[in-house]
Formats: structure tokens, C-alpha cells, sequence
């Protein structure tokens, strides 16, 4: 099971020395890596025909909690199970439910039939809850498809083969990770953020650092320690083109800026307005590279103040292991593709612990200033393509990577991907709009979060367990 966490590469690339220290720092009070409290509980009738009017309850849940061992005994560090009672009707969940007050998901047993008033009203408490109905325990998984279309965070496992509860660590574990998850959210004073929404749909924290607070951070930053940096950056690429050595110091400076507003904040994850930063003059230097390996570490770095792609990322990264790299993408229906273009991207895009791919150092694209990263992203293989559109929606594609574009043209970093259909693509592009509702900027419409790996079947399970829809562009 993919587990995001702090790594130190052999190139160096990743955080070194001070800078290390600090993240160190950071994992020491990290809750939103920690082990997801799952609570457990069993529902029944006091009397019923199915599975058998004789059946031995208590011996049926001894038989289950065997297994439930076996999968705690398998995954010791990503989920606490805990409970165990019996309900038998509604009135019930109301005693029960401060018993479970704190727990990120429950487990629901159904054990017979007939306990579909008691489970509405468990699933109407609003927790993330998985209900397993062994063959011939009853009939009430029927109603998972309409909670779901009511919008609540239901999902149901109907099997004899207790190894199908597995896949779901991952998703109570990344359950887990966004409600304890925290972003640093910076852009000029007065800008509407929409965090509100995901604060209460995952339980997300959020704040709202300003450029002075950063600029503070970056004045303070160790010179020393941000030129050696710089040092190991430069020697590990396999070309610098553009910029000079001290505007990767000043771009390194920045980064022990960002890793220390992190730590005092305790997050793990930060978007900036970036572009109209720089422009503005409210920052000293892009934060490409900073983004570049905070991705690369398993925290996230996201450009451009895009909280729906923040919140994108951390959804994927957490049970994946996969950085998100968010693009601008560019059809070409000619050739049935799709390219994923950015000035920001990760080097171990296959991987957090995985070797990272050759890089450039480049100058910022549009504007032909600052410092950022041309990763030579050589991995080919599924990818998935995926934004929340509001917390409540996320829009959903696969294709094939294929490799990278080297081209003046567009941002640096470049993915080329095969796609199924590009003209049904280019189509359905940013479908959940077809309400009518105009968003208020292109990039609103445009960014897309590129992860390595098809993850389409975990992304639906967490859809179903927290709340959100997903809609397929092709």
C-alpha cells in the first residue's frame, strides 16, 4: 500500500541538510498521516427468516472479527479498528453514536435481513460508511445505489471473500488524510476561495498566510544553507539554460521560506497565487522549484492559488503514492492526444519513492524570468486525469502517456498522452458546466491534475464514501 512520506533522494534533489530538519520537524506532528479510526459495527433484527431463523449471532460475529484481525494484523499503521456493538434499530444509533464521535469511517456489518431503518439512520449521521453483506445475510445493500443519489457517503461490499475489504484501507486511511490534511492558501486580500465548501465536505483546515509573512520567511531563510541547495540542484540537472546560479539561491531561499510558514502552520500543503505574485511584486521568486520538491516528498506544492486542484492532489496522492501534476492541457485530434503542459512538475512522477527523471533548469515560460523545472518525464503507461469542480464533483479521465514534449512552444514540462477519443474528449471537456454556470476564469475551466497509474476504481470508492460525483469526460 502506497504510503506518502517524507524521502531523501540519492541525487539529493529532495530536501537536504536544514531543510530536511525542518520537514522532520513537520512529520513529527504529522495527524494527517496517520492510521484512520475505523469503527466497527454490527447490525441485525431481533428476529429473522434470513440468513436462518436458528443462526448463532454471536458466533457469526466472532467468525468476522477473526478476519478483522487478520486485516488490523495486515495494515498495523493505517487503520485503528475499534467497537464492535450490536444495533437493532434506529433508537439505538442515537445512544451509539458519540461512541464513534471520533472515528474517520464506519464499518457495518450486515448480519440479516430487515435493518434498513436502523442502517438509514447510521448513514444519515453523515460518516463515511461501508456496509458488508455476506451472501445471503440479508437484502438491504439494495439500498446503497439511492444513498449515494441522496447524497450520502455510503458504500457497499457484497462478498464471501473478506480480502475485498483490503482495497478499502486505502480509501478510510485517505478518508483520513484529507479530514486532517491542511492548506496554506495565499493570494491578494479579498479573493473568494470556495475552501468553505471542502472544509465541510472532507474536513479539511485551511489558512490564509499573506505575501508578507512569506517575505518574512524568505528574509530569514539560512543563505548558507539555501547556496548549497542550489548547489546540489544545479549539479544534478542535466542543464541549466536560462537562469543564473543566484536566482536558483533566491528560488532556493524561498523554498526554506515555504518549508518554515509550513511548519509553524502545521500543513501539509500550500497554493499560491503565483503568477500575479510575481508580477505584482509580492514575491521575490517563483515558487516553482519549492513546489517541485514538496511534490516530490509526498506534501503538495500547487500553483496558481488552484484549491481544486490542491484538493485534487491530495485525494490521489495520498493512496497512491503518486504526485499530481497539474497541466494546462492542449488537444490534438489529429493525433488522438492530448498534451499536459506546465511550468511546475514533480521529477518522481511514478513515484514518491521511486527514481526521478532527468530535469532542466529553465527560466518561467510566460514571462521568461524566475527559475522553474523541465522534467524530462521519460515514464509511459496509464495516467488518470482528474479536478474537483466544487467539492461535491470531480471530473474524470484516462489516457496513455506515451513521453515527453521538448518544445519551445507552451509551458516546460510537457506529458504527451494517447487518448480513446480526443474529439469526444474536446467535447465533454469541463461537461459539469453544461448547468449553464460561467466560471469566473479560464483556469477554472482548463487545469487538469495528471497522476501515473489508473486509479479510476479507488477514486469512485472515495466518490461513493465522502460524497462526490463522478463524471467522465471520456
Amino acid at each position: 500500500m502506497a504510503e506518502p512520506k517524507l524521502h531523501l533522494s540519492r541525487r539529493e534533489f529532495l530536501l537536504t541538510g536544514t531543510a530536511l530538519g525542518v520537514a522532520r520537524a513537520a512529520e513529527a506532528d504529522a495527524p494527517w498521516d496517520g492510521a484512520a479510526k475505523v469503527h466497527k459495527v454490527y447490525l441485525s433484527a431481533k428476529r429473522a427468516g434470513w440468513p436462518r431463523p436458528n443462526m448463532d449471532l454471536n458466533q457469526e460475529i466472532r467468525e468476522i472479527e477473526g478476519h478483522l484481525a487478520e486485516l488490523q494484523k495486515r495494515y498495523p499503521r493505517h487503520i485503528q479498528l475499534a467497537g464492535g456493538e450490536i444495533l437493532y434499530s434506529p433508537d439505538e444509533v442515537d445512544k451509539w453514536a458519540p461512541a464513534a464521535a471520533e472515528a474517520d469511517a464506519i464499518l457495518a456489518f450486515n448480519m440479516t435481513t430487515g435493518v434498513f431503518r436502523t442502517l438509514d439512520k447510521l448513514v444519515s449521521l453523515g460518516k463515511p460508511t461501508l456496509l458488508f453483506a455476506r451472501p445471503y445475510a440479508g437484502h438491504d445493500w439494495c439500498h446503497a445505489s439511492a444513498f449515494n443519489q441522496q447524497g450520502k457517503k455510503a458504500d457497499v461490499v457484497a462478498s464471501s471473500d473478506f480480502g475485498e475489504l483490503d482495497p478499502y484501507v486505502d480509501v478510510f486511511r485517505t478518508i483520513h488524510h484529507l479530514r486532517y490534511s491542511k492548506v496554506l492558501v495565499m493570494a491578494p486580500p479579498g479573493r473568494k476561495h470556495g475552501n468553505e465548501g471542502y472544509q465541510k465536505q472532507f474536513g479539511t483546515s485551511f489558512s490564509f498566510p499573506t505575501y508578507a509573512d512569506l517575505k518574512a520567511a524568505y528574509e530569514a531563510a539560512d543563505v548558507p544553507e539555501a547556496r548549497r541547495l542550489a548547489s546540489a540542484f544545479i549539479r544534478q540537472a542535466s542543464r541549466m539554460i536560462e537562469p543564473t546560479e543566484e536566482e536558483v539561491v533566491s528560488s532556493m531561499r524561498l523554498h526554506l521560506g515555504v518549508l518554515d510558514l509550513m511548519r509553524r502552520e502545521k500543513a501539509n500543503a500550500i497554493t499560491i497565487d503565483c503568477l500575479g505574485g510575481f508580477g505584482r511584486g509580492d514575491l521575490v521568486a517563483y515558487p516553482c522549484i519549492s513546489f517541485a520538491k514538496l511534490n516530490d516528498c509526498g506534501q503538495y506544492g500547487v500553483c496558481e492559488c488552484d484549491l481544486e486542484s490542491t484538493m485534487t492532489q491530495i485525494l490521489v496522492t495520498s493512496f497512491s503514492g503518486k504526485p499530481g501534476f497539474v497541466s494546462d492541457p492542449v488537444f490534438d485530434t489529429s493525433r488522438n492526444e492530448v498534451i499536459h503542459a506546465h511550468c511546475v512538475s514533480a521529477t518522481a512522477m511514478q513515484g514518491i519513492n521511486q527514481p526521478p527523471s532527468p530535469y532542466l533548469i529553465r527560466s518561467h515560460l510566460e514571462d521568461h524570468k524566475g527559475v522553474s523545472v523541465q522534467v524530462l518525464v521519460d515514464a509511459k503507461g496509464p495516467v488518470t486525469v482528474a479536478r474537483f469542480s466544487g467539492p461535491a464533483k470531480l471530473l474524470l479521465s484516462t489516457g496513455e502517456a506515451t513521453g515527453n514534449v521538448d518544445d519551445e512552444r507552451g509551458c516546460r514540462t510537457k506529458i504527451r498522452t494517447r487518448v480513446s477519443d480526443a474529439r469526444k474528449f474536446l467535447r465533454n471537456y469541463a461537461l459539469v458546466n453544461i448547468s449553464g454556470v460561467q466560471p469566473a476564469n479560464t483556469r477554472d475551466l482548463l487545469h487538469r491534475v495528471v497522476f501515473f497509474g489508473d486509479h479510476t476504481d479507488m477514486i469512485e470508492r472515495l466518490g461513493r464514501l465522502t460524497g462526490f460525483q463522478v463524471l467522465r469526460e471520456i
